[in-house]
């Protein structure tokens, strides 16, 4: 089969399409003919430039999530047969997703509902079940003010997704006023260029100066922190997994504990029927996701090239099935 691998850290170029061996599906697997292959910038771009922070072995395949038919099981593996839609969450760091077919844990994988396409489907099943986490870590509810930074992001589009469906009232947050203004169209009432304005002081302007109950920060950026930190309400919770940001940022321990604020990791929050559930909202069309482009397997050095544009809007996929 065709597969991108990755030989050396470098830029977009040292991405090879080249053959390597069909895998075969073990016990409680499933072998995936993919149609879809998202790329992420920590565990895809990140990774290929060596930057991410990951010592992993090389040559590799990269890829965390994709969706396809499944072309056979392992054993022990019922409730999928040949054919049949499915999205997969792939291990990370490296999930050899970059590839004409993927071997996948059955427990990871989803069947995809009629109406909803690969790209859609691996784009829910990725970010949905994290955002799930981020709101039950900080434990919002209906009526609530939840700022989420980063919104033009796929997590951060899913996060005010979720939370409004929950019944809270999101705020949008975004480097550029086009970028934060798509928070709307995901269901925030509010949102903030965090790059041209005071996010503290708008998130309190707009809340009536109380702040806001949750705040999810998934950018870890030093300069983007103290804003996302200071909109926090009285006993408010700041949730983050992620650090693309930089990672490292200063504490206003005084503030923490005036204010008894909770800083939080939004990992190992989800539930076994997360994903279905969103893949169900997604096709209902309740939960939506935006796909910036799709391009064949082959073009994954023009792939990463476009992802590393920090300005587009939505997921870019690969299909090993295109010519």
């Amino acid at each position: 089969m065709k597969a991108i691998v990755l030989h050396e850290h470098g830029g977009p170029e040292v991405l090879s399409y080249e053959e390597v061996a069909l895998p075969e599906p073990g016990a409680g697997e499933v072998l995936v003919k993919v149609h879809a292959v998202s790329v992420n910038q920590t565990l895809d771009l990140g990774i290929r430039a060596g930057t991410a922070g990951y010592n992993i072995p090389l040559p590799a395949i990269l890829g965390i999530d994709s969706a396809g038919e499944i072309e056979s099981v392992g054993e022990g593996v019922t409730g999928f047969t040949k054919g049949q839609r499915v999205t997969s969450i792939l291990r990370p760091p490296v999930g050899l997703g970059y590839a004409e077919y993927v071997i996948a844990n059955a427990m990871a994988t989803f069947h995809v509902p009629d109406g909803l396409g690969y790209p859609e489907a691996a784009a829910v099943s990725r970010h949905f079940p994290m955002a799930y986490s981020l709101c039950r870590a900080a434990k919002v509810q209906k009526g609530d003010w939840v700022l989420v930074m980063g919104a033009a992001g796929s997590l951060g589009a899913a996060a005010i997704q979720v939370a409004k469906y929950r019944g809270a009232h999101v705020i949008a947050a975004a480097g550029t006023d086009e970028r934060a203004q798509t928070g709307l169209e995901r269901g925030a009432e509010a949102w903030v260029n965090y790059h041209s304005s005071d996010l503290a002081a708008e998130v309190k302007r707009i809340t009536d100066g109380k702040g806001a109950k949750a705040v999810m920060e998934n950018i870890s950026d030093p300069d983007l922190w103290p804003g996302a930190f200071n909109s926090m309400a009285v006993g408010g919770i700041l949730v983050t997994v992620g650090a693309h940001g930089g990672g490292k940022v200063e504490l206003d321990v005084r503030r923490l504990y005036l204010m008894d604020l909770t800083i939080r990791s939004g990992l190992n929050h989800r539930e076994s029927g997360d994903g279905d559930d969103a893949l169900t909202l997604a096709a209902a069309g309740i939960y939506r996701t935006t796909i910036h482009t799709l391009l064949p397997l082959s073009q994954a050095p023009e792939a990463h090239r476009i992802a590393s544009d920090r300005s587009i809007i939505g997921k870019i996929f690969m299909d090993p099935t295109l010519g």
